[in-house]
């Protein structure tokens, strides 16, 4: 209810605020506010000098007035009506503008500000706008995927709580997306909150898609209008899984190998290049007519050469196949004679490294873990011959294909005996050598003709290559015979070689006259020193007493000098 007017006036205010009403407004003035915000609504209108009270109206849409807020220029009070809408929203200020807390739709109206004196009553309108920014755009009710050439619904673009009512548009890889028939069919759809007035809006999308729609992405955008002006909010991008059909089969083979070989594990994939791909396939084995049913997978296990051929994959249920063709590698080497083989010296071995293969082959030959620049070939064996050969050979091209067999060569000899002298320079011995050849290794004896006696001492070469040698020195007194033995598991073999003595007794005799005849020479020599000594001696004694008798006779000092001279010579 608006405030009681004082007695005096009561009357005429009335017929003022009513004829007021019917009086033109005094211009349009507007005020956008964002919901939920505050709005401030000035009066616009000078406060003239006898205002007797102001008051805020606003007007239904039928046109009649709802009073909402009155202040008293004389008793500076403010009322406010008793408008459900309006509760504790309403702040009127000392100028008269009026301040209404958080904006609702049902704000957007036309307001009077209405001051009124004893003679008159002025007023000011003015248009409240309130506008709410929607939700971001959302893009919901997907298709789970879209299948080429059909016409089908992509999903729903939802935009929520908007005011006034805002618009949807789709976009393709940014593009925007206008309505075709048969291919882009777009239906609109907006509801409002009969509570809150706002406006919910859809916009559905039917689209017809192409393999060049995959991995494309759609998104949709709400344009609406705010206190500022027009605006616009994007949604995320959705990109849609697109089904096609297998329009061509491809085949692999698992693992990507340069070369299969004998024993591998193959596996042999067939791919269609459809969405979903296909997962049932035909295989066509080598040879075999029927196709056999299986997943995408087929799998070879322990290849052998006869598998070489071409393998081909198929759909079911469409004439469309791929192949592929498969060489297994194989080597084979075959050594004769291989193992371990014993010969005899001088025998002939024909020896053959055998290879089939599926490409041409390297060889290699190995004795003892040494590489030979041929291979080998005996027409008469040697000791030497003897050891561990190895044949080897690989394809390089394929990895870890190779083959080797070996032979154990075994020469065997009966002893063969070399005996030889060789005299000291001083002849006072005799190095005796006995060569040894023969396999397995012979084992040496040495013997002294006549005593039987056999001799430990003596000094051994290594073994090498069939032969070794056995020496002894002696120096014997009389003649001798020394005799060699070798024997092994094959046979015993004795040789000999006569030692004088005649040289060695010669010469040891004329070293004893001459060590004799120094040793004499020398005690002669010691004897007649001795003598000489003794001699000097005594004439030294002799010639000190004349002198101390005559010292000043310088003659006869220096005859003594001579005669002692002379004495000693």
């Amino acid at each position: 209810m608006a405030p009681a007017a004082p007695p005096s006036c009561r009357l005429l205010c009335w017929l003022l605020l009513s004829a007021a009403a019917l009086r033109p407004g005094l211009g349009w003035y507007t005020v956008n506010s964002a919901y939920g915000d505050t709005i401030i609504m000035p009066c616009r209108l000078d406060v003239p000098q006898n205002l007797m009270f102001g008051k805020w109206k606003y007007e239904k849409p039928d046109g009649s007035p709802v009073f909402i807020a009155f202040r008293s220029s004389t008793k500076k009070s403010v009322q406010y009506d008793d408008v459900p809408d309006y509760k504790d929203r309403l702040s009127l200020s000392e100028n008269y503008t009026l301040s209404i807390s958080n904006a609702k739709i049902g704000d957007q109206k036309r307001f009077v500000c209405m001051l009124v004196t004893e003679d008159n009553v002025f007023e000011a309108p003015t248009i409240v706008n309130v506008f709410k920014q929607p939700s971001k755009p959302e893009i919901v009710n997907k298709a789970p995927f879209l299948e080429t050439e059909q016409l089908q619904k992509l999903g729903d673009c939802i935009s929520k709580d908007s005011y006034p009512v805002g618009n949807i548009t789709w976009y393709r890889s940014g593009k925007l997306m206008q309505p075709l028939e048969g291919v882009v069919v777009i239906n609109f759809k907006k509801e409002m909150d009969p509570v809150t007035q706002l406006y919910t809006v859809t916009s559905s999308l039917e689209y017809k898609t192409t393999k060049a729609d995959i991995q494309m992405p759609f998104t949709c955008s709400v344009t609406y209008y705010g206190p500022s002006g027009q605006k616009t909010l994007h949604s995320e991008q959705a990109v849609f899984d697109i089904h096609y059909p297998t329009e061509q089969v491809t085949i692999q083979v698992l693992p990507p190998k340069n070369a299969i070989k004998e024993g591998d594990n193959i596996t042999l994939k067939c791919l269609g290049n459809g969405n979903p791909p296909p997962m049932e396939f035909l295989f066509y084995l080598p040879g075999q007519p029927e196709g056999i049913r299986s997943s995408n997978n087929y799998t070879l296990t322990d290849v052998r050469r006869n598998a070489t051929g071409e393998y081909k994959c198929s759909l079911t249920e469409k004439n469309m196949i791929a192949s592929t063709a498969i060489t297994v590698h194989y080597l084979d080497l075959s050594l004769k004679p291989s193992g371990e083989v014993t010969k005899q010296i001088g025998d002939t071995l024909p020896v053959s490294c055998t290879i089939s293969a599926s490409r041409n082959a390297t060889v290699v030959w190995m004795k003892d873990n040494i590489r030979l620049r041929s291979s080998p070939s005996f027409s008469s064996l040697h000791y030497q011959d003897a050891g561990n050969y190895v044949c080897e050979t690989a394809l390089q091209e394929v990895e870890g294909l190779k083959k080797r067999e070996s032979l154990t060569l075994i020469v065997e000899g009966k002893p063969q005996i070399k005996m030889t002298k060789k005299t000291d320079p001083s002849g006072l011995s005799k190095t005796i050598i006995c060569h040894v050849e023969g396999f397995p290794k012979p084992a040496i004896q040495w013997t002294i003709t006549g005593s039987g006696s056999v001799i430990n001492q003596t000094e051994e070469s290594p073994y090498i290559n069939g032969r070794y040698y056995s020496k002894i020195i002696i120096s014997p007194e009389e003649n001798v015979t020394l005799t060699c033995t070798a024997e092994n598991q094959l046979e015993r073999t004795v040789n000999s070689l006569n030692v004088s003595a005649n040289e060695n007794r010669e010469k040891v005799n004329d070293q004893a006259k001459l060590i004799v005849g120094i040793v004499v020479g020398l005690l002669l020599a010691a004897l007649v020193a001795g003598v000489v000594y003794w001699l000097y001696m005594k004439k030294s004694k002799t010639a000190s007493k004349h002198v101390n008798k005559d010292l000043g006779n310088i003659e006869e000092n220096k005859k003594l000098e001579e005669n002692n001279h002379k004495t000693e010579s």
